[in-house]
């Protein structure tokens, strides 16, 4: 049976209630590879690369020297061998190009190889209770904890701290999948939008081109997601994030975001509370109306502010905010 994309709107309800899948065009892989790849990576993220463990996945991020967020992704190995290790990466493809050139800047004499995928490999994500049910159904292991990662072949199977799947394979593959899923009664594809939604229930905010170097980590609450390690040591940014940290200087946290209006990343909210400076900045948007009657977003916002929160200007819209994290 082959099913036709539904209307956005339609597509939200789906993810709310459904098993569906969906092309993950948000995101784009670089693999990292050589003797020193581990050790590289450990000085340059902001969590333990050291002790990441085959089929484990971990959510990660890469500072500048002034500790604001050039990009957050999800890392995880794919092998180990007398080569040296071998990683996996995925992040936005609006990032990658600057991310790629900014990091071979570090690699200096170390045994250290980046590869840009794109092009040869694609993203499916799966979402529902009947995702691995349908991931079996296809041939392919469904790994049973949040970010533990299984592979068959080169396909890469990874679960989400929230449960759902994304799955990496090259795009000959990846096309093959979509084929087999679609003739699954009991699931749906969707656009990004309804993918878009479900991170934004699932609080997870992903940097692009609109947000790059506008966060230190914590402001993201991505510590909170187990994305900041404080125990590691050095990386770009370290000194300044760990200050923020430890003296409890970090007044902006990530906040669930309800509107009347299309909300767009990058997009800058407002408070007559903060009236100097923008209270609030749009990290990650669903572009259709959701099944609570309003437009979806997670905001990094001024806490003091976020109670009178506006879109556009100070006089305009009034915003709903609920903090992800409650203090």
């Amino acid at each position: 049976m082959n099913h036709t994309t539904a209307p956005l709107e339609q597509e939200i309800r789906l993810a709310a209630t459904d098993t569906i899948f969906t092309p993950q065009l948000h995101l784009a892989s670089l693999e990292i590879s050589g003797a020193d790849a581990r050790a590289f990576l450990h000085n340059q993220f902001t969590n333990d690369v050291k002790s990441l463990q085959t089929a484990q996945a971990q959510l990660s991020a890469w500072c500048t020297a002034k500790g604001r967020v050039v990009a957050n992704f999800i890392l995880y190995p794919l092998a180990s061998d007398e080569a040296g290790d071998t990683f996996r990466l995925l992040l936005s493809p609006e990032l990658l190009p600057n991310f790629i050139k900014r990091l071979q800047m570090y690699v200096l004499r170390s045994r250290v190889k980046l590869t840009r995928l794109s092009g040869a490999f694609g993203h499916l994500g799966l979402s529902g209770a009947n995702s691995t049910d349908a991931l079996t159904a296809i041939g392919l292991p469904a790994p049973k904890t949040p970010l533990s990662v299984a592979t068959q072949g080169e396909t890469s199977i990874i679960r989400l701290p929230d449960g759902r799947f994304i799955l990496t394979a090259p795009e000959e593959s990846l096309y093959a999948f979509q084929q087999q899923l679609s003739a699954q009664t009991r699931i749906q594809p969707t656009s990004q939008t309804a993918w878009a939604w479900l991170d934004i229930q699932a609080a997870l905010p992903w940097i692009t081109a609109a947000t790059t170097e506008a966060f230190v980590p914590q402001m993201m609450d991505f510590e909170k997601m187990s994305g900041v390690s404080f125990t590691k040591g050095c990386y770009p940014g370290q000194e300044i994030v760990a200050r923020s940290q430890y003296l409890g200087q970090v007044k902006r946290h990530l906040y669930r975001v309800a509107s009347e209006h299309p909300l767009t990343a990058g997009e800058e909210l407002h408070s007559p509370a903060s009236s100097g400076q923008a209270a609030g900045k749009v990290v990650t948007a669903a572009a259709a109306i959701d099944p609570t009657g309003a437009y979806a977003a997670l905001a990094v916002v001024l806490d003091a502010a976020a109670a009178d929160l506006r879109q556009g200007s100070v006089d305009g819209a009034i915003v709903r905010v609920t903090p992800v994290y409650q203090s």
